[in-house]
């Protein structure tokens, strides 16, 4: 206890947005330095990292798609929770090495945010990853919290502050009122859901297989929910499926509009849902208040207009969305003292 208490002295805290498509950490005095993909290269059949353990991030996403047979590129997180418990450990430790200037000699507090309400074992998973990985000790805030305060939302006073976000693998819709969540619905439906509709959606109609990096990039140049005042279009090169070879499409905006239908028609009915649970004092603040969108679904062309015609009350994109769950972390991290009440640590007991 006491060499990991005497490293600690030579570490940089941190505050990590382990996210399901992107890991981005954030350090006390500087905001972020470090927005990656959550993605690892492995040697095939084994959890060897490539490159010296350091096929981590972009690198290894740049893979995604386009390895020889004994290399497979992971994504260790799957609906905003842990699926390979040894890849997000070599992955932590990879981020926590690069903040350290690659040095081996760090045991830093993290502050990690979590989706609500995952269980006990996803959450000890999360523990065990990082105090392998190095940290000294561990705190996990749940991302509505961590995004709120991110967004400059006044969570900690007596009214509400609602939050959508929209993440790779989950979306998170909670009403926050003196520092606790009021309502909350954590669906494991997000931007990964999209992706898989556009992929569905060149199947269906074009006969073509395209890859989710490619269903990406679709969804972020001419994806939208709501009509645009000049409709996009794109060429699409992918995989003929029934000859085989490799070919291209044009798709327009409208279709991707369709295909985007039924992800973003759960994410409003649970934003729906939330709000129907709120107690009436809350509900009347939002009145006022509003609600936030946060995450990179934040930034899908229309959300903001259908959601706000869905529920009647004012929709707002946050400031910089991609990265407000990790300023949120950053700001838990700077406040520890005073907050640590109000988020868990490795500490308590499971």
């Amino acid at each position: 206890m006491w060499w990991r208490r005497f490293k600690g002295l030579f570490s940089t805290d941190m505050g990590i947005d382990l996210g399901t498509c992107n890991t981005l950490v954030c350090v006390r005095g500087e905001g972020i330095v470090l927005n990656e993909p959550s993605v690892v290269a492995v040697r095939k059949g084994t959890n060897r990292v490539l490159n010296n353990g350091n096929a981590v991030g972009l690198v290894a996403k740049e893979m995604l798609g386009r390895t020889p047979g004994s290399i497979t590129a992971i994504r260790p997180l799957k609906d905003g929770v842990i699926a390979d418990f040894d890849i997000t450990e070599a992955m932590l430790g990879y981020f926590i090495r690069k903040v350290h200037g690659n040095r081996g000699f760090a045991a830093p507090r993290v502050v990690i945010a979590v989706p609500y309400g995952i269980t006990a074992v996803e959450k000890r998973a999360v523990f065990n990853s990082a105090e392998r990985a190095g940290a000294r000790r561990v705190y996990l805030v749940e991302e509505p919290k961590a995004a709120g305060i991110g967004a400059g939302l006044p969570i900690h006073e007596a009214t509400a502050s609602m939050i959508v976000d929209i993440g790779g693998g989950t979306t998170e819709v909670a009403v926050m009122s003196l520092s606790d969540i009021s309502s909350c619905v954590s669906l494991r439906v997000a931007g990964d859901e999209m992706d898989e509709s556009i992929v569905n959606h060149m199947k269906r109609n074009y006969n073509l297989m395209i890859g989710p990096q490619t269903a990406e990039d679709i969804k972020i140049e001419i994806g939208s929910v709501a009509p645009l005042e000049q409709e996009l279009s794109k060429e699409v090169k992918g995989r003929d499926m029934i000859s085989g070879l490799p070919r291209k499409a044009v798709v327009s905006s409208e279709e991707i509009r369709e295909a985007l239908k039924e992800p973003v028609g759960q994410i409003i009915d649970a934003v729906l849902h939330t709000l129907e649970q709120v107690e009436p004092e809350l509900a009347a603040d939002l009145v006022d208040n509003g609600i936030h969108l946060a995450g990179g679904g934040a930034l899908l062309r229309g959300l903001d207009k259908v959601m706000a015609q869905a529920t009647g009350i004012s929709v707002k994109v946050v400031d910089d969305p991609l990265t407000c769950v990790a300023r949120g972390t950053g700001a838990y991290l700077e406040h520890i003292d005073e907050w640590h009440q109000t988020i868990e640590s490795d500490d308590d007991e499971f």
